[in-house]
């Protein structure tokens, strides 16, 4: 196993992390709850993202765990061109699903889901996040609410998954690995974590922005899952195109 990953490694990490910053958990919700109206309360929106960041690295620290085992066990086969053949395949089937998940229909459903918001959720977001001053607000719901958000998007954890899978077969073992994991999680969080600075900073000047922002995303929300999944697959097809030295000899 090398030492130290290599820059490649690195990069593709840093750019499968950026992915994962922009998921429903990562970045939507975070950004619903920054247009609540009011001043922000920094403490709850610090309690979500650390809440996100913890549950993703508990989960990552026991999928690398069990990828090591299974790589020990089965290593020699990963490494097998049958196995980079079918990667490939994969890859290229994912990019495929991805081009036909991004329809007009889907795009039209989410676009209704944008226009349309609903009172009882937006009253629910203002008790969790206290934003009538006088209503203490729910840290344990806050908590709930980003384990929930990561337990959904964990059945669809491509970036996450891949990311493990190159820190195992390319990362510099225990403790590093799981350093090298912490820091996959920080960036995740890193936009939703810069946006919530700039609404303490700037909280006026950032309302309407966050708004029409947390519009986009909502409506875009099809549209955005289908380039993760068609970026997963590029990677994956990437990585197992030079892993079966077709590139670069």
């Amino acid at each position: 196993r090398a030492v130290v990953m290599d820059a490649t490694g690195l990069g593709t990490l840093v750019v499968l992390a950026l992915i994962d910053s922009t998921s429903f958990g990562t970045l939507l919700i975070p950004i619903w709850l920054l247009t609540a109206p009011g001043r922000l309360r920094l403490g709850r929106m610090l309690v979500y993202l650390s809440t996100v960041t913890l549950a993703y690295l508990a989960l990552g620290i026991i999928l690398l765990l069990g990828a090591g085992a299974f790589l020990d066990a089965y290593g020699d086969i990963l490494d097998s061109p049958a196995f980079l053949i079918g990667q490939l395949i994969l890859g290229v089937a994912l990019m495929i699903v991805s081009q036909l998940m991004d329809t007009k229909k889907a795009r039209a459903r989410a676009a209704e889901r944008a226009a349309t918001g609903g009172g009882r959720l937006m009253r629910w977001r203002g008790r969790i996040m206290g934003e009538d001053g006088t209503r203490a607000g729910s840290t344990a719901a806050l908590a709930g609410l980003a384990l929930t958000a990561v337990a959904i998007e964990a059945a669809s954890m491509l970036p996450y998954l891949t990311a493990i899978g190159i820190i195992t077969t390319q990362g510099p073992g225990w403790p590093a690995s799981g350093v090298l994991l912490l820091g996959y999680c920080l960036v995740m969080i890193a936009p939703a974590l810069a946006l919530t600075i700039g609404r303490v900073v700037a909280h006026d000047a950032l309302e309407r922005p966050l708004t029409r922002l947390d519009q986009w995303l909502t409506k875009h929300a099809t549209s955005t899952t289908a380039w993760i999944i068609g970026i997963v697959g590029f990677l994956l097809a990437a990585h197992a195109i030079f892993d079966l030295g077709w590139f670069g000899g």
